[in-house]
């Protein structure tokens, strides 16, 4: 068979799949990244039928990564059933992490380096990795080298008490200080968003999600996942959409960022999340070969990157243009969007902006605004803030949620695009 020219070549979606994703620190508490990307990438390889060895790549990532497992895509192949031979890298992008290792995968097959390729990314943070002082740790190396029990004795007796405090992961950005809540807590002054604006979007998104489980959208892209001594318990779906929430108990939450002034709480926030996604990719005609029918195609995508110290998470205003340029798209033109919701302050200031032709004009070098996005377009199912955001795995999440909605209408765009840390953004448009 002739193999198709790098400029003849499209990215077909053939399948995808996540775990459930679970508030850290309840019911995947004891399961590893890299645990939970290697167990959906098997489930994903056995589901579809796959054989392994078409696999060409994987490409997975991690943001809080664990030091045991660096190279967390490489540890996931040895753990699976991909042959070993296997090509591996991983990828961390922040919040955009899973749709960087989209767009490698993507890449290489568009080239003509791979043909079939899985993509994805997890993360715990119920397992953060905790480190200790700088000076702890020189006593522990010298310790180590010692060659005799005096020696060792030494170098342990120049600890004090303090030396032995564990430290926390830093969840601040190194450049700026501050965390992405504060960021949000910024953004949402700057533009003028309100407190009673954040709860409403919160409730609609938890809303969403509660029906969209109801109606088994997730069904099919969520597998159980077994738990606990002997995997006696099983997770089946996520645990963070509330159908019991109202704007009445999300008014009672008090700001968490700026405790005097501040919108920005915990309800209307994205809440620290365990979870695993993964999406297996194909050329098309590999794919025609190989008996599968695309849910959809990358059609085009863009980065882009702002100064974090001003409007840390408004990268997907940024991005988007970029993808709808290469794909000769104006934003009217999309049926669908998804767009991460990190904070419901960022999601209400990333569509002001779209819809601002004097952000565009300022800010984008453009002379109308991006354009509106339709309610009933965005978001259909719910988002980070009512389905959980495990950062690496996010953008996977949306990516195979919009490929399926695109194969419920069996026609038209998607857009999908996140924020993430550094002042990043990323955006993805596919087609059917």
């Amino acid at each position: 068979m002739t193999t198709p020219s790098p400029r003849d070549r499209r990215v077909a979606i053939v399948d995808g799949l996540r775990t459930p994703f679970a508030k850290s620190g309840t019911d995947l508490k004891s399961v590893s990244a890299y645990e939970l990307g290697a167990r959906v990438v098997t489930e994903l390889v056995n589901r579809s039928r796959v054989p392994a060895t078409e696999i060409d790549r994987l490409v997975f990532g991690s943001v809080v990564q664990d030091v045991n497992s660096p190279n967390i895509a490489r540890e996931i192949v040895l753990a699976s059933p991909l042959p070993d031979t296997t090509d591996a890298h991983s990828v961390t992008k922040a919040c955009a992490t899973s749709t960087q290792s989209f767009i490698d995968g993507a890449m290489a097959i568009l080239t003509g380096d791979a043909d079939v390729v899985i993509t994805g990314g997890a993360d715990s943070l119920s397992r953060p990795p905790v480190l200790f002082t700088d000076e702890f740790v020189e006593v522990m190396q010298a310790a180590q080298k010692a060659k005799d029990f005096g020696s060792r004795a030494k170098a342990f007796a120049a600890l004090r008490p303090a030396d032995l405090t564990p430290q926390p992961p830093a969840i601040a950005d190194r450049s700026t200080g501050e965390s992405m809540g504060d960021g949000a807590e910024r953004m949402a002054k700057m533009n003028a968003i309100t407190r009673e604006a954040q709860d409403a979007y919160t409730l609609e998104s938890h809303q969403k999600a509660v029906e969209a489980w109801e109606k088994g959208v997730y069904d099919s892209e969520v597998m159980p996942f077994p738990v606990g001594p002997k995997y006696q318990t099983t997770v089946v779906r996520d645990n963070i959409p509330r159908a019991d929430t109202s704007l009445e108990k999300l008014a009672s939450l008090r700001p968490v960022f700026d405790r005097s002034y501040g919108t920005v709480t915990a309800g209307n926030s994205s809440p620290l999340t365990d979870g695993a996604a993964a999406l297996l990719l194909m050329e098309e005609q590999t794919a025609n070969r190989l008996g599968y029918v695309p849910r959809a195609y990358l059609k085009s995508w863009g980065f882009a990157a702002v100064d974090p110290n001003w409007q840390l998470l408004i990268g997907p205003v940024f991005a988007t243009p970029k993808a709808l340029d290469r794909a000769g798209m104006q934003l009217a033109d999309i049926d669908v969007v998804d767009i991460h919701e990190a904070f419901a302050a960022q999601m209400l200031s990333v569509l002001d902006a779209f819809a601002s032709d004097e952000f565009s004009r300022e800010h984008l070098g453009r002379d109308a605004a991006v354009g509106e996005v339709d309610p009933g377009r965005l978001n259909l199912y719910g988002g980070s803030i009512s389905l959980g955001h495990p950062f690496a795995a996010t953008g996977a999440r949306q990516i195979l949620t919009m490929a399926n909605e695109l194969v419920r209408r069996d026609a038209g765009t998607a857009l999908i695009t996140q924020c993430a840390a550094g002042g990043l953004g990323a955006a993805v448009i596919l087609e059917r």
